[in-house]
């Protein structure tokens, strides 16, 4: 676990539970890949392992898009990235709940990717009050 330091306590919980996200979604998508890489036994790929990337662009793309809703002087800006972060959310959500279908022995983590997002949608709903 990371330590926590001064200059954390300078971004916005919005921001550093996207960060979590973010680290939760790399370790079970490094997680998954391993289970899912495997052909099945026609020779064919797995056609979850594309969500396995998706995850991780998603949750990625997060942190800059809360960044720039925070920086940005004007308020149609603001709220043009603050929607751009709620469509992220919604997609990194479905796909979590696709790679849960997955045969994979880490679906089960996922779960626990899903409950930190509820926390964040929770976080994020104040947050675009406050922009």
């Amino acid at each position: 676990m990371n330590s926590i330091t001064s200059s954390d306590f300078n971004y916005s919980p919005v921001y550093r539970k996207a960060i979590e996200i973010l680290n939760i979604s790399r370790h079970i998508s490094n997680y998954l890949v391993q289970d899912l890489a495997v052909l099945n036994r026609n020779g064919t790929e797995n056609k979850d392992i594309y969500f396995t990337g998706d995850i991780i662009q998603q949750s990625t793309s997060l942190v800059p898009q809360i960044l720039r809703a925070e920086s940005e002087p004007f308020s149609e800006e603001k709220q043009k990235y603050a929607d751009s972060v709620t469509r992220l959310t919604n997609l990194l959500y479905k796909n979590c709940e696709r790679l849960e279908l997955s045969n994979s022995n880490g679906r089960e983590f996922l779960r626990i990717l899903r409950l930190e997002l509820k926390k964040f949608r929770k976080l994020q709903r104040i947050w675009k009050l406050t922009l």
